[in-house]
């Protein structure tokens, strides 16, 4: 049985996770602290402990400082981190300051028991909330690096044409459009072939509706 301490200022919160960490019987919670300093204070006194599963906002010494404190006196002690606070900001300075996982408050018991046999095996551990929405942040990061590289490779008037070339237009009716020469709308073309390596029109407009120049 593994022994947890606990750290939650809100007693009914505390008492929640206790019996339901409990009633496993995988877990034992051997002390139940207010805030950071107590958890600090119980294992100064001899307290043995495999895992602090503790909150963010606590009174006297809050979810981070303890993590940084515990670091230097306990390294081998790791902290879940359960908060109502389910912003990225508190997720990386949890993560930064040692923490093993981050789970926020609205996780179902499956998840937190989950992410506890995680950290027990030695990994890290976030919720599938945060993660999912990391994971969309990095993909619109990318996209919109990708879109500004695109950007800058072509000019204004290419993707005007590569526009009307995906309405179906042929170069005469783009030309007659544009008022430009056909020859140059088959120019236009062809560079826009050369710079997306696109063997044909039809790869090039897939090449344009995969990184989000035509939609």
């Amino acid at each position: 049985m593994k022994n947890i301490i606990l750290a939650e200022d809100h007693e009914v919160i505390r008492t929640g996770l206790t019996m339901l960490l409990e009633s496993t019987n995988e877990y034992k919670i051997v002390f139940a602290a207010g805030n950071g300093q107590e958890v600090l204070n119980a294992l100064d006194q001899g307290c043995q402990a495999d895992l602090v599963v503790s909150d963010i906002g606590m009174p006297v010494m809050d979810g981070i400082t303890m993590i940084s404190a515990l670091r230097e006196k306990y390294p081998k002690v790791p902290v879940l981190i359960i908060s109502m606070l389910e912003d990225e900001s508190h997720l990386y300075q949890a993560m930064g300051a040692g923490a093993m996982g981050f789970l926020t408050k609205s996780v179902n018991s499956n998840e937190l028991f989950f992410a506890v046999s995680k950290i027990f095996a030695g990994e890290r551990y976030v919720c599938s909330g945060l993660s999912i929405r990391l994971v969309d942040k990095m993909i619109d990061t990318a996209l919109s690096s990708r879109l500004g590289m695109l950007s800058s490779e072509f000019s204004s008037r290419e993707i005007e044409i590569l526009q009307l070339i995906g309405q179906g237009l042929t170069n005469a009716e783009i030309a007659d459009k544009l008022f430009i020469s056909r020859r140059t709308v088959e120019g236009h073309r062809q560079s826009l072939i050369d710079k997306t390596g696109a063997k044909n029109t039809a790869v090039l407009m897939r090449f344009a509706y995969t990184n989000g120049i035509l939609n």
